[in-house]
């Protein structure tokens, strides 16, 4: 038998099995889950609003569903980036607090100066160098550098978060919507300029009958009545 609770106990220990050691990554997908439903409602409001005219309808309804692939897209895209970016510093110990800094010293992973640098090796502050690859890394560093990585996705992803629904998202909706209204304002100057010119065209008129095309058609017997009234 089905048990709601269970279920429900189901979803949140998967959800957190999934988010417990990224909550940058739960930051983000919540944060665009709300992009998703706040633009969902506003569409059904403008589906079911009878005080807007269906010809109203056509126009706005397919403007807000791309503001929504805007707004839901840019949001993900770039607070995504930046959060990973965080990401990146910290796994190449660019970003590193003292305790993992003394780690990595104790390991020797730290490039003295640029002559003692040896072929093939990459050190502490290399964009190829990766903490989490380091053969004890399981061991002794993830306790201290877990936290750390996920404090620093949190912060990026907030400050991606802010960038986005505040600066560059609104920068690329505006965008999008004056580029829709342009091509709505010349759609619609179209129909009027169809309009106006079928009104304007004179109505087709049949040529007026003559008095030669009368004689052809007596001559060729198309107006004969066929009587035998004689004089």
């Amino acid at each position: 038998m089905f048990s709601p609770s269970k279920a429900a106990k189901e979803i949140l220990s998967t959800i957190y099995e999934k988010y417990s050691e990224k909550p940058g990554t739960m930051l983000v997908h919540t944060g665009a889950i709300g992009w998703v439903l706040s633009s969902m409602a506003q569409i059904t409001a403008l589906i079911f609003n009878d005080k807007i005219t269906p010809e109203q309808k056509m126009f706005l309804i397919p403007q807000e569903v791309g503001d929504a692939c805007v707004n839901i897209l840019s949001f993900y895209a770039i607070t995504e980036s930046i959060k990973n970016i965080g990401k990146k510093l910290t796994k190449t110990g660019k970003i590193r607090s003292q305790e993992l800094s003394k780690l990595l010293k104790d390991r020797d992973l730290f490039l003295k100066d640029k002559s003692s640098r040896e072929a093939g090796k990459v050190y502490v502050g290399d964009w190829d160098f990766d903490i989490t690859k380091l053969s004890d890394y399981e061991k002794n560093i993830k306790s201290v550098y877990k936290p750390l990585n996920n404090g620093v996705e949190v912060v990026t992803g907030l400050t991606g978060s802010i960038l986005s629904s505040n600066i560059i998202t609104p920068w690329l909706r505006n965008k999008y919507a004056a580029k829709r209204q342009q091509d709505m304002i010349a759609r619609r100057d179209d129909i009027l300029k169809r309009k106006q010119t079928s009104i304007s065209e004179p109505d087709t008129i049949p040529n007026k009958p003559t008095f030669d095309s009368f004689k052809n058609l007596y001559s060729n017997g198309r107006y004969y009545t066929g009587g035998n009234m004689k004089i």
